[in-house]
């Protein structure tokens, strides 16, 4: 048996399964979900997820929906703008 390493960071627990683009992308995915984010409201960096499309701002207490892995996605910003222009 050879020495087996350590593996660390977002994918450390999937070793060395699912190829290496798949773990990439989750790496990807959830090191910006975890990643604190702009408020909308106050403008501070302190939005975090709080569950699935929830997130929260931890300054103000401002609580919105956004993407599952992001506060904003493209499809919303394209919504807001096209809300805005009518």
């Amino acid at each position: 048996m050879g020495k087996k390493t350590k593996k660390i960071g977002p994918a450390g627990g999937l070793g060395a399964r699912y190829g290496v683009n798949v773990r990439r992308r989750y790496i990807e995915i959830v090191t910006n979900l975890r990643k604190k984010h702009r408020c909308p409201q106050c403008g501070s960096n302190a939005v975090r997820r709080e569950s699935v499309g929830i997130w929260l701002c931890r300054k103000c207490g401002f609580k919105f929906t956004g993407g599952a892995y992001q506060p904003r996605t493209k499809l919303g910003m394209t919504a807001e703008r096209t809300a805005r222009s009518r």
